[in-house]
């Protein structure tokens, strides 16, 4: 079961390892990234940030999307960790069952031109396309930093700035 699929594109850090896990009582952290899947380095260095008995699976998108329509997954409470809202929408367009979107920390990192929605939340034009989508598929997506955060609605944003 997928309790929570966030964007965030630190991926996993401390909030995430700390708070956020503990928040979602997880069994499993799956991060679901093509460039993160190819580089081992960052692979060691993301798995060494999270506690022990939190089971860490780093796949590209494709292998996750497998991974997480496997039976043996729906037994695992999951943590999907995404680094673009691309990445989430083509996720959530081939899983089902998924309990909360996030969109937690996206954007600082582009130096494209970006909308801001948040001050943790920054998009561009195409993120904003694969926003709606997003939104389409799971109505109650949210934008939400920290667990102890207010959860906005995503589609408040869409209509407030006129997306």
């Amino acid at each position: 079961m997928i309790k929570i699929m966030r964007v965030d594109e630190r991926l996993i850090h401390g909030q995430i390892a700390m708070v956020w896990s503990k928040e979602m009582s997880i069994d499993g952290i799956v991060v679901a990234n093509d460039a993160t899947a190819a580089n081992e380095t960052q692979q060691m260095a993301l798995k060494m940030a999270v506690p022990s008995g939190i089971k860490v699976i780093i796949k590209s998108v494709d292998g996750a999307i497998a991974l997480l329509n496997d039976e043996r997954a729906k037994n695992m409470k999951l943590f999907v960790l995404v680094r673009t809202v691309g990445d989430a929408e083509k996720l959530a367009e081939k899983v089902s069952d998924i309990d909360y979107v996030n969109l937690g920390n996206v954007g600082k990192a582009s130096t494209d031109s970006k909308t801001t929605l948040t001050q943790f939340v920054m998009l561009t034009d195409p993120e904003i396309s694969s926003l709606k989508k997003l939104v389409e598929i799971y109505p109650e997506t949210a934008l939400q930093n920290l667990p102890s955060d207010k959860k906005e609605k995503a589609t408040d944003f869409i209509k407030k700035l006129n997306l």
